[in-house]
């Protein structure tokens, strides 16, 4: 998958390198994305993990927080709620998506429609295919609900 980074992401990232921090600290916001699932094909057998849609080899993995430099990339969040490939804004293709909350912190820059963090973790997923929901919040840990007696 090629990337292209536009103009505008560019300066962009050249004002995020410029800013002066101005100390003003917060805790963690609740944020909105999508991630990829790579189920089996005949070449690869798929994993048990979820990826990032646009960056071909990041993988969140469950036990430790995502992470990126935000003078360069990041992880990317929405602020309002995504449920479609539609709403993600980006042009997928035939890739499985999951969408749900991330938990953000640490250095983030705020842009238009979202956000860009230097870490963050899933709070929840929310919306997709129900056997991949229900695989995958197994395997990370959200949106379980405790049976009685437990």
């Amino acid at each position: 998958m090629l990337i292209k980074i536009s103009s505008a992401n560019r300066e962009q990232n050249e004002l995020a390198r410029t800013l002066k921090h101005e100390g003003i600290r917060i805790g963690g916001i609740i944020a909105y994305r999508a991630w990829r699932v790579i189920g089996p094909h005949w070449w690869w057998q798929g994993d048990d993990r979820l990826h990032s849609v646009l960056m071909q080899d990041y993988v969140w993995h469950p036990d430790e927080p995502a992470s990126g430099d935000v003078q360069t990339h990041g992880i990317y969040s929405f602020q309002s709620v995504v449920r479609s490939k539609e709403e993600y804004c980006f042009s997928v293709g035939r890739a499985t998506l999951l969408f749900g909350k991330v938990k953000i912190w640490g250095e983030i820059i705020e842009h238009q429609a979202g956000y860009r963090s230097q870490f963050g973790k899933i709070a929840s997923l929310d919306y997709g295919d129900p056997e991949l929901l229900e695989k995958f919040r197994k395997i990370y840990r959200v949106n379980q609900v405790a049976r009685a007696g437990q």
